[in-house]
Protein backbone atom coordinates (compact mmCIF):
# COMPACT_ATOMS: atom_id res chain seq x y z
CA UNK A 1 0.00 0.00 0.00
CA UNK A 2 2.86 2.36 0.82
CA UNK A 3 6.34 2.65 -0.56
CA UNK A 4 9.14 1.16 1.56
CA UNK A 5 11.18 3.45 3.77
CA UNK A 6 13.31 5.77 1.71
CA UNK A 7 16.62 4.30 0.65
CA UNK A 8 19.68 6.15 1.79
CA UNK A 9 22.13 7.91 -0.43
CA UNK A 10 25.59 6.48 -1.00
CA UNK A 11 26.94 9.12 1.35
CA UNK A 12 24.54 8.00 4.06
CA UNK A 13 25.63 4.40 3.62
CA UNK A 14 29.22 5.47 4.11
CA UNK A 15 28.21 7.30 7.29
CA UNK A 16 26.07 4.38 8.42
CA UNK A 17 28.91 1.91 7.94
CA UNK A 18 30.56 2.97 11.20
CA UNK A 19 29.58 2.51 14.82
CA UNK A 20 26.40 4.59 14.48
CA UNK A 21 25.16 2.53 11.55
CA UNK A 22 25.78 -0.76 13.31
CA UNK A 23 24.04 0.55 16.41
CA UNK A 24 21.03 1.70 14.37
CA UNK A 25 20.63 -1.75 12.85
CA UNK A 26 20.52 -3.27 16.34
CA UNK A 27 18.07 -0.65 17.65
CA UNK A 28 14.77 -1.48 15.97
CA UNK A 29 12.61 -2.99 18.73
CA UNK A 30 9.39 -1.32 17.62
CA UNK A 31 7.21 -1.27 14.54
CA UNK A 32 7.44 1.98 12.61
CA UNK A 33 5.38 2.87 9.57
CA UNK A 34 7.23 4.20 6.54
CA UNK A 35 6.33 7.54 5.02
CA UNK A 36 2.61 7.64 4.28
CA UNK A 37 2.18 7.73 0.51
CA UNK A 38 -1.36 8.97 -0.05
CA UNK A 39 -3.39 6.87 -2.48
CA UNK A 40 -6.56 8.94 -2.33
CA UNK A 41 -7.27 12.08 -4.36
CA UNK A 42 -7.02 15.55 -2.90
CA UNK A 43 -10.24 17.47 -2.42
CA UNK A 44 -10.58 20.85 -4.13
CA UNK A 45 -13.01 23.00 -2.16
CA UNK A 46 -13.13 25.85 -4.71
CA UNK A 47 -12.54 26.06 -8.49
CA UNK A 48 -9.14 26.96 -9.94
CA UNK A 49 -10.31 30.52 -10.63
CA UNK A 50 -10.84 31.12 -6.91
CA UNK A 51 -7.35 29.86 -6.11
CA UNK A 52 -5.96 32.20 -8.77
CA UNK A 53 -7.90 35.11 -7.27
CA UNK A 54 -6.37 34.49 -3.83
CA UNK A 55 -2.91 34.10 -5.40
CA UNK A 56 -3.29 37.38 -7.26
CA UNK A 57 -4.40 39.28 -4.17
CA UNK A 58 -1.49 37.84 -2.16
CA UNK A 59 0.94 39.15 -4.75
CA UNK A 60 -0.71 42.58 -4.60
CA UNK A 61 -0.34 42.62 -0.81
CA UNK A 62 3.41 42.08 -1.11
CA UNK A 63 3.78 44.54 -3.99
CA UNK A 64 1.56 47.33 -2.65
CA UNK A 65 1.50 46.96 1.14
CA UNK A 66 4.74 45.10 1.67
CA UNK A 67 6.03 43.03 4.56
CA UNK A 68 8.19 44.05 7.52
CA UNK A 69 11.57 42.32 7.90
CA UNK A 70 12.97 43.61 11.18
CA UNK A 71 16.53 42.41 10.70
CA UNK A 72 19.44 44.31 9.17
CA UNK A 73 20.85 41.27 7.41
CA UNK A 74 17.53 40.44 5.80
CA UNK A 75 17.12 44.03 4.63
CA UNK A 76 20.54 43.91 2.96
CA UNK A 77 19.62 40.67 1.19
CA UNK A 78 16.38 42.19 -0.12
CA UNK A 79 18.19 45.31 -1.30
CA UNK A 80 20.76 43.23 -3.15
CA UNK A 81 17.96 41.22 -4.77
CA UNK A 82 16.33 44.39 -6.11
CA UNK A 83 13.27 44.63 -3.88
CA UNK A 84 11.72 47.99 -3.00
CA UNK A 85 13.08 48.55 0.53
CA UNK A 86 12.12 51.50 2.71
CA UNK A 87 13.58 51.16 6.21
CA UNK A 88 12.22 47.77 7.34
CA UNK A 89 9.28 47.62 4.91
CA UNK A 90 9.96 45.45 1.87
CA UNK A 91 7.76 45.47 -1.21
CA UNK A 92 8.47 42.46 -3.42
CA UNK A 93 7.82 42.40 -7.13
CA UNK A 94 5.89 39.29 -8.17
CA UNK A 95 8.50 38.20 -10.68
CA UNK A 96 11.24 38.29 -8.04
CA UNK A 97 9.00 36.58 -5.49
CA UNK A 98 8.00 33.69 -7.73
CA UNK A 99 11.55 33.25 -9.04
CA UNK A 100 12.75 32.74 -5.46
CA UNK A 101 9.85 30.47 -4.49
CA UNK A 102 10.50 28.28 -7.54
CA UNK A 103 13.97 27.40 -6.21
CA UNK A 104 12.53 25.33 -3.34
CA UNK A 105 12.56 21.55 -4.02
CA UNK A 106 9.10 20.02 -4.26
CA UNK A 107 10.24 17.03 -2.16
CA UNK A 108 13.12 16.21 0.14
CA UNK A 109 14.41 13.39 2.34
CA UNK A 110 14.39 13.97 6.10
CA UNK A 111 17.02 11.73 7.68
CA UNK A 112 16.75 10.00 11.04
CA UNK A 113 19.62 8.73 13.16
CA UNK A 114 18.22 5.27 12.52
CA UNK A 115 18.09 5.04 8.69
CA UNK A 116 14.98 2.87 8.93
CA UNK A 117 13.09 5.90 10.27
CA UNK A 118 14.11 8.25 7.44
CA UNK A 119 11.10 9.79 5.65
CA UNK A 120 10.13 11.80 2.56
CA UNK A 121 8.36 15.16 2.71
CA UNK A 122 6.46 16.64 -0.24
CA UNK A 123 4.51 15.37 -3.24
CA UNK A 124 2.14 12.55 -2.27
CA UNK A 125 4.09 11.90 0.94
CA UNK A 126 2.75 12.74 4.40
CA UNK A 127 4.26 12.40 7.85
CA UNK A 128 2.66 12.75 11.29
CA UNK A 129 4.47 14.79 13.96
CA UNK A 130 3.48 15.25 17.64
CA UNK A 131 2.71 18.59 19.25
CA UNK A 132 5.14 21.29 20.32
CA UNK A 133 5.45 23.97 22.96
CA UNK A 134 3.07 23.13 25.83
CA UNK A 135 3.95 24.69 29.21
CA UNK A 136 1.45 22.42 30.98
CA UNK A 137 0.79 18.70 30.90
CA UNK A 138 -2.19 16.60 31.91
CA UNK A 139 -0.52 13.70 33.64
CA UNK A 140 -1.18 10.00 34.17
CA UNK A 141 -3.38 10.83 37.17
CA UNK A 142 -5.34 13.39 35.12
CA UNK A 143 -3.82 16.37 36.93
CA UNK A 144 -2.95 19.56 35.06
CA UNK A 145 0.47 20.90 36.06
CA UNK A 146 3.64 22.39 34.65
CA UNK A 147 5.71 20.10 32.46
CA UNK A 148 9.06 18.71 33.65
CA UNK A 149 12.06 17.15 31.95
CA UNK A 150 10.77 13.74 33.06
CA UNK A 151 7.51 14.45 31.23
CA UNK A 152 9.38 15.53 28.10
CA UNK A 153 11.44 12.33 28.26
CA UNK A 154 8.20 10.36 28.51
CA UNK A 155 6.60 12.06 25.53
CA UNK A 156 9.70 11.40 23.41
CA UNK A 157 9.50 7.75 24.49
CA UNK A 158 5.82 7.59 23.51
CA UNK A 159 6.60 9.22 20.14
CA UNK A 160 9.32 6.65 19.54
CA UNK A 161 6.93 3.78 20.32
CA UNK A 162 3.99 5.06 18.23
CA UNK A 163 4.16 3.33 14.82
CA UNK A 164 2.31 6.06 12.90
CA UNK A 165 4.35 8.98 14.28
CA UNK A 166 7.23 9.77 11.94
CA UNK A 167 9.01 12.33 14.15
CA UNK A 168 9.66 13.00 17.82
CA UNK A 169 9.17 16.78 17.48
CA UNK A 170 11.30 18.43 20.20
CA UNK A 171 9.70 20.65 22.84
CA UNK A 172 6.53 18.60 23.18
CA UNK A 173 6.25 20.11 26.63
CA UNK A 174 8.46 22.66 28.33
CA UNK A 175 10.75 21.28 31.06
CA UNK A 176 9.89 24.19 33.33
CA UNK A 177 12.38 23.39 36.09
CA UNK A 178 15.34 24.01 33.77
CA UNK A 179 16.56 27.59 33.32
CA UNK A 180 15.31 29.07 30.04
CA UNK A 181 18.79 29.87 28.63
CA UNK A 182 19.83 26.21 29.14
CA UNK A 183 16.51 24.52 28.44
CA UNK A 184 17.05 23.98 24.71
CA UNK A 185 20.09 21.75 25.34
CA UNK A 186 18.05 19.29 27.39
CA UNK A 187 15.10 19.39 24.98
CA UNK A 188 17.24 18.39 22.00
CA UNK A 189 19.20 15.86 24.04
CA UNK A 190 15.94 14.20 25.11
CA UNK A 191 14.68 13.98 21.52
CA UNK A 192 17.98 12.47 20.33
CA UNK A 193 18.43 10.10 23.28
CA UNK A 194 14.94 8.67 23.69
CA UNK A 195 13.99 8.29 20.02
CA UNK A 196 15.78 7.55 16.78
CA UNK A 197 13.19 9.28 14.58
CA UNK A 198 13.63 12.72 12.96
CA UNK A 199 13.30 15.67 15.32
CA UNK A 200 12.73 19.43 15.35
CA UNK A 201 15.08 22.33 16.04
CA UNK A 202 14.94 25.24 18.49
CA UNK A 203 14.28 28.74 17.14
CA UNK A 204 14.07 31.04 20.16
CA UNK A 205 17.50 32.57 19.50
CA UNK A 206 20.39 32.39 17.07
CA UNK A 207 22.62 30.77 19.69
CA UNK A 208 20.05 28.09 20.51
CA UNK A 209 19.67 27.26 16.83
CA UNK A 210 23.46 27.01 16.55
CA UNK A 211 23.56 24.69 19.58
CA UNK A 212 20.93 22.51 17.93
CA UNK A 213 23.04 22.24 14.79
CA UNK A 214 26.13 21.42 16.87
CA UNK A 215 24.26 18.58 18.57
CA UNK A 216 22.99 17.31 15.23
CA UNK A 217 26.55 17.34 13.90
CA UNK A 218 27.69 15.13 16.79
CA UNK A 219 24.99 12.57 15.98
CA UNK A 220 25.07 12.63 12.18
CA UNK A 221 28.53 13.99 11.40
CA UNK A 222 29.42 17.55 10.38
CA UNK A 223 29.88 16.73 6.71
CA UNK A 224 26.52 14.98 6.49
CA UNK A 225 24.47 17.77 8.09
CA UNK A 226 26.01 20.39 5.79
CA UNK A 227 24.11 18.91 2.86
CA UNK A 228 21.35 16.67 4.21
CA UNK A 229 18.18 17.57 6.14
CA UNK A 230 18.19 15.94 9.57
CA UNK A 231 15.68 18.19 11.36
CA UNK A 232 12.81 20.61 10.73
CA UNK A 233 12.47 23.96 12.50
CA UNK A 234 9.47 26.26 12.80
CA UNK A 235 9.53 30.00 12.13
CA UNK A 236 6.39 32.07 12.58
CA UNK A 237 5.49 35.29 10.87
CA UNK A 238 3.84 37.69 13.32
CA UNK A 239 0.59 38.35 11.55
CA UNK A 240 -0.10 40.77 10.12
CA UNK A 241 2.97 40.99 7.85
CA UNK A 242 5.95 41.06 10.23
CA UNK A 243 9.00 38.75 10.19
CA UNK A 244 10.95 39.64 13.33
CA UNK A 245 14.66 39.41 14.13
CA UNK A 246 14.40 36.30 16.33
CA UNK A 247 12.71 34.27 13.63
CA UNK A 248 15.03 35.56 10.92
CA UNK A 249 18.08 34.71 13.07
CA UNK A 250 16.90 31.11 13.35
CA UNK A 251 15.98 31.08 9.68
CA UNK A 252 19.50 32.16 8.77
CA UNK A 253 21.12 29.41 10.88
CA UNK A 254 18.99 26.55 9.59
CA UNK A 255 18.66 27.60 5.94
CA UNK A 256 22.41 28.17 5.66
CA UNK A 257 22.89 24.59 6.92
CA UNK A 258 20.41 23.29 4.32
CA UNK A 259 17.89 22.35 7.01
CA UNK A 260 14.19 22.85 6.20
CA UNK A 261 12.12 25.44 7.99
CA UNK A 262 8.37 25.67 8.26
CA UNK A 263 7.52 29.22 7.16
CA UNK A 264 4.23 29.53 8.99
CA UNK A 265 2.30 32.68 9.84
CA UNK A 266 0.66 32.42 13.25
CA UNK A 267 -2.77 33.79 12.42
CA UNK A 268 -5.67 34.31 14.81
CA UNK A 269 -8.31 34.84 12.18
CA UNK A 270 -10.54 37.75 13.06
CA UNK A 271 -7.86 39.31 15.28
CA UNK A 272 -4.56 39.27 13.37
CA UNK A 273 -6.36 38.86 10.03
CA UNK A 274 -9.62 40.15 8.63
CA UNK A 275 -12.75 38.41 9.87
CA UNK A 276 -12.97 36.47 6.62
CA UNK A 277 -11.73 32.95 5.83
CA UNK A 278 -10.72 33.77 2.26
CA UNK A 279 -9.30 37.15 3.28
CA UNK A 280 -7.22 35.46 5.98
CA UNK A 281 -5.85 32.95 3.47
CA UNK A 282 -4.79 35.72 1.07
CA UNK A 283 -2.87 37.46 3.86
CA UNK A 284 -1.32 34.29 5.29
CA UNK A 285 -0.30 33.15 1.82
CA UNK A 286 1.52 36.46 1.28
CA UNK A 287 3.28 36.16 4.64
CA UNK A 288 4.35 32.56 4.04
CA UNK A 289 5.61 33.26 0.51
CA UNK A 290 7.66 36.20 1.77
CA UNK A 291 9.33 33.93 4.32
CA UNK A 292 9.95 31.17 1.77
CA UNK A 293 11.51 33.71 -0.57
CA UNK A 294 13.90 34.98 2.12
CA UNK A 295 15.23 31.46 2.73
CA UNK A 296 16.21 31.31 -0.93
CA UNK A 297 18.17 34.55 -0.60
CA UNK A 298 20.02 32.93 2.31
CA UNK A 299 20.67 29.61 0.52
CA UNK A 300 19.18 29.06 -2.94
CA UNK A 301 17.77 25.59 -3.39
CA UNK A 302 17.50 24.82 0.32
CA UNK A 303 14.50 22.62 1.19
CA UNK A 304 11.65 24.49 2.87
CA UNK A 305 8.06 23.90 3.95
CA UNK A 306 5.26 26.32 3.14
CA UNK A 307 3.17 26.56 6.28
CA UNK A 308 0.22 27.98 8.07
CA UNK A 309 -1.29 28.00 11.52
CA UNK A 310 -4.76 29.46 11.19
CA UNK A 311 -7.33 29.29 13.94
CA UNK A 312 -10.48 31.32 14.20
CA UNK A 313 -11.13 33.57 17.18
CA UNK A 314 -14.23 33.28 19.30
CA UNK A 315 -15.67 36.73 18.58
CA UNK A 316 -17.46 36.70 21.95
CA UNK A 317 -14.31 36.25 24.07
CA UNK A 318 -11.27 36.64 21.78
CA UNK A 319 -10.12 33.10 22.61
CA UNK A 320 -8.59 30.96 19.82
CA UNK A 321 -10.73 28.03 18.73
CA UNK A 322 -9.55 24.68 17.38
CA UNK A 323 -11.43 22.38 15.04
CA UNK A 324 -13.89 24.75 13.43
CA UNK A 325 -15.30 24.34 9.90
CA UNK A 326 -13.55 27.53 8.78
CA UNK A 327 -10.18 26.20 9.96
CA UNK A 328 -10.77 23.12 7.80
CA UNK A 329 -11.90 25.19 4.81
CA UNK A 330 -8.81 27.39 5.04
CA UNK A 331 -6.68 24.26 5.12
CA UNK A 332 -8.11 23.14 1.78
CA UNK A 333 -7.28 26.52 0.26
CA UNK A 334 -3.70 26.42 1.55
CA UNK A 335 -3.29 22.95 0.07
CA UNK A 336 -4.43 24.16 -3.33
CA UNK A 337 -2.00 27.07 -3.17
CA UNK A 338 0.88 24.81 -2.10
CA UNK A 339 0.26 22.58 -5.11
CA UNK A 340 0.20 25.64 -7.36
CA UNK A 341 3.65 26.65 -6.09
CA UNK A 342 4.91 23.03 -6.00
CA UNK A 343 5.90 23.45 -2.35
CA UNK A 344 5.86 20.89 0.46
CA UNK A 345 3.39 22.17 3.02
CA UNK A 346 2.57 21.90 6.68
CA UNK A 347 -0.68 22.06 8.57
CA UNK A 348 -1.92 20.88 11.96
CA UNK A 349 -3.86 17.69 12.53
CA UNK A 350 -5.25 17.30 16.04
CA UNK A 351 -5.01 20.82 17.49
CA UNK A 352 -8.08 21.36 19.62
CA UNK A 353 -9.41 23.88 22.10
CA UNK A 354 -10.86 21.33 24.51
CA UNK A 355 -9.32 21.21 27.99
CA UNK A 356 -9.87 17.46 28.30
CA UNK A 357 -9.61 14.38 26.13
CA UNK A 358 -13.36 14.38 25.72
CA UNK A 359 -16.05 14.41 23.04
CA UNK A 360 -15.27 18.03 22.11
CA UNK A 361 -11.63 17.07 21.55
CA UNK A 362 -12.73 14.20 19.32
CA UNK A 363 -15.06 16.36 17.24
CA UNK A 364 -12.44 19.06 16.77
CA UNK A 365 -9.65 16.61 15.94
CA UNK A 366 -11.71 14.76 13.35
CA UNK A 367 -12.70 18.01 11.62
CA UNK A 368 -9.07 19.05 11.19
CA UNK A 369 -7.39 15.73 10.44
CA UNK A 370 -9.96 14.94 7.78
CA UNK A 371 -9.15 18.24 6.11
CA UNK A 372 -5.39 17.74 6.50
CA UNK A 373 -5.54 14.34 4.78
CA UNK A 374 -7.93 15.35 2.00
CA UNK A 375 -6.10 18.63 1.40
CA UNK A 376 -2.89 16.66 0.79
CA UNK A 377 -0.75 18.04 3.63
CA UNK A 378 2.82 16.77 3.74
CA UNK A 379 3.91 17.67 7.29
CA UNK A 380 0.98 17.13 9.63
CA UNK A 381 2.08 18.66 12.91
CA UNK A 382 0.41 18.70 16.33
CA UNK A 383 -0.80 15.16 15.62
CA UNK A 384 -0.49 13.85 19.18
CA UNK A 385 -1.10 15.26 22.64
CA UNK A 386 -2.54 18.71 21.92
CA UNK A 387 -5.11 20.14 24.35
CA UNK A 388 -6.29 23.59 25.44
CA UNK A 389 -5.18 25.46 22.30
CA UNK A 390 -1.66 24.11 22.73
CA UNK A 391 -1.17 25.14 26.36
CA UNK A 392 -1.34 21.52 27.53
CA UNK A 393 -0.05 18.16 26.34
CA UNK A 394 -2.04 15.24 27.69
CA UNK A 395 -0.72 11.72 28.24
CA UNK A 396 -4.12 10.24 27.48
CA UNK A 397 -4.61 12.49 24.46
CA UNK A 398 -1.16 11.52 23.18
CA UNK A 399 -1.92 7.80 23.38
CA UNK A 400 -5.41 8.02 21.89
CA UNK A 401 -4.21 10.33 19.10
CA UNK A 402 -1.47 7.85 18.20
CA UNK A 403 -4.04 5.08 17.91
CA UNK A 404 -6.22 7.24 15.67
CA UNK A 405 -3.22 8.01 13.46
CA UNK A 406 -3.01 4.33 12.59
CA UNK A 407 -6.57 4.61 11.28
CA UNK A 408 -5.82 7.78 9.33
CA UNK A 409 -2.71 6.16 7.86
CA UNK A 410 -4.88 3.30 6.62
CA UNK A 411 -7.57 5.70 5.36
CA UNK A 412 -5.15 7.79 3.32
CA UNK A 413 -3.39 4.72 1.97
CA UNK A 414 -6.44 3.92 -0.13
CA UNK A 415 -8.42 0.74 -0.69
CA UNK A 416 -6.22 -2.20 -1.70
CA UNK A 417 -7.56 -4.69 -4.24
CA UNK A 418 -4.77 -7.23 -3.87
CA UNK A 419 -6.99 -9.86 -2.21
CA UNK A 420 -10.19 -9.13 -4.14
CA UNK A 421 -10.04 -12.36 -6.15
CA UNK A 422 -9.58 -14.45 -2.98
CA UNK A 423 -12.47 -12.62 -1.28
CA UNK A 424 -14.75 -13.48 -4.18
CA UNK A 425 -13.65 -17.09 -3.96
CA UNK A 426 -14.52 -17.09 -0.24
CA UNK A 427 -18.10 -16.02 -1.08
CA UNK A 428 -18.43 -18.98 -3.38
CA UNK A 429 -16.94 -21.27 -0.73
CA UNK A 430 -19.36 -20.18 2.02
CA UNK A 431 -22.53 -19.68 -0.01
CA UNK A 432 -25.90 -18.67 1.51
CA UNK A 433 -26.50 -18.75 5.27
CA UNK A 434 -22.93 -19.58 6.21
CA UNK A 435 -20.24 -17.52 7.89
CA UNK A 436 -16.72 -16.50 6.98
CA UNK A 437 -14.94 -16.81 10.34
CA UNK A 438 -13.26 -20.11 9.51
CA UNK A 439 -12.45 -19.62 5.84
CA UNK A 440 -8.84 -19.67 4.68
CA UNK A 441 -9.22 -16.14 3.37
CA UNK A 442 -10.33 -14.84 6.80
CA UNK A 443 -7.56 -16.69 8.61
CA UNK A 444 -4.99 -15.18 6.27
CA UNK A 445 -6.32 -11.62 6.28
CA UNK A 446 -8.17 -10.87 9.54
CA UNK A 447 -5.20 -9.20 11.24
CA UNK A 448 -4.75 -6.54 8.56
CA UNK A 449 -8.18 -6.40 6.88
CA UNK A 450 -9.66 -3.81 9.23
CA UNK A 451 -8.51 -1.14 11.66
CA UNK A 452 -8.47 -2.76 15.11
CA UNK A 453 -7.92 -0.17 17.85
CA UNK A 454 -7.06 -1.31 21.36
CA UNK A 455 -8.05 1.81 23.36
CA UNK A 456 -11.52 2.30 21.84
CA UNK A 457 -14.11 -0.03 23.38
CA UNK A 458 -16.62 -2.00 21.29
CA UNK A 459 -17.64 -4.59 23.87
CA UNK A 460 -21.17 -5.07 25.15
CA UNK A 461 -22.38 -2.83 27.93
CA UNK A 462 -22.16 -5.74 30.37
CA UNK A 463 -18.57 -6.55 29.42
CA UNK A 464 -17.57 -2.88 29.55
CA UNK A 465 -19.13 -2.53 33.03
CA UNK A 466 -17.47 -5.71 34.27
CA UNK A 467 -14.09 -4.35 33.21
CA UNK A 468 -14.51 -1.18 35.25
CA UNK A 469 -16.78 1.02 33.08
CA UNK A 470 -13.75 3.03 31.98
CA UNK A 471 -14.17 6.00 29.68
CA UNK A 472 -11.91 6.69 26.71
CA UNK A 473 -9.76 9.17 28.61
CA UNK A 474 -9.06 6.64 31.38
CA UNK A 475 -8.18 3.93 28.88
CA UNK A 476 -5.85 6.38 27.15
CA UNK A 477 -3.95 7.03 30.38
CA UNK A 478 -3.67 3.30 30.97
CA UNK A 479 -2.33 2.82 27.45
CA UNK A 480 0.28 5.55 27.94
CA UNK A 481 1.35 4.03 31.26
CA UNK A 482 1.71 0.58 29.67
CA UNK A 483 3.67 1.94 26.72
CA UNK A 484 6.13 3.64 29.05
CA UNK A 485 6.53 0.42 31.05
CA UNK A 486 7.43 -1.43 27.84
CA UNK A 487 9.85 1.23 26.54
CA UNK A 488 13.37 0.19 25.57
CA UNK A 489 15.81 2.95 24.71
CA UNK A 490 17.27 3.00 21.17
CA UNK A 491 20.73 3.65 22.56
CA UNK A 492 23.15 6.09 21.03
CA UNK A 493 26.68 5.03 20.23
CA UNK A 494 28.72 5.53 23.41
CA UNK A 495 31.06 8.06 21.81
CA UNK A 496 28.13 10.09 20.47
CA UNK A 497 26.33 10.00 23.82
CA UNK A 498 29.48 11.25 25.55
CA UNK A 499 29.94 13.95 22.92
CA UNK A 500 26.43 15.29 23.54
CA UNK A 501 26.92 15.31 27.31
CA UNK A 502 30.23 17.13 26.93
CA UNK A 503 28.72 19.80 24.68
CA UNK A 504 25.84 20.34 27.10
CA UNK A 505 28.23 20.68 30.05
CA UNK A 506 30.45 23.17 28.21
CA UNK A 507 27.53 25.29 27.05
CA UNK A 508 25.87 25.27 30.49
CA UNK A 509 29.05 26.68 32.01
CA UNK A 510 28.79 29.69 29.72
CA UNK A 511 25.03 30.26 29.78
CA UNK A 512 23.26 32.24 32.52
CA UNK A 513 20.51 30.87 34.74
CA UNK A 514 18.06 33.59 33.85
CA UNK A 515 17.03 35.65 30.87
CA UNK A 516 18.50 39.16 31.08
Amino acid sequence: MNAPATELTEQTHRRGGGRLGRKAMRSAPIASFPTLVRQIPVYEIVPDEAVELIHEESLKILEEVGCEFRDDGAIELWKAAGADVRETRVRIDRALLMELVSKVPSEFTLHARNPERTVRVGGKNSIFVPMYGAPYIRDLDNNRRYGTLADLNNFHKLAYMAPALHSSSSVICEPMEIAVPKRHLHIIHSALKHSDKPFMGIVTSKERAEDTMAMAAIVFGEEFVRENPVLVAITNCNSPLVWDATMIDAMRVYASHNQPLILAPFALCGASTAASAVGAVAQVNAEALAGVALTQLIRPGSPQIYGQFMVTVDMKTGAPMGGTPEAAQMMYLMGALARKYKLPWRTSGFHVGSKLNDAQAGYEANMLMHAAILAGANYIWHSAGWLEAGLTCGYSKFATDCEQLVGWYKYAGGLPFDDFKEAMAAIREVGPQGHFLGTQHTLEHFEKAFFMPSIMDFNSYEQWKAEGAKDHDTRGREKARNMLADYEEPKLDEGIADGLKDLIARREEKLPDSVS
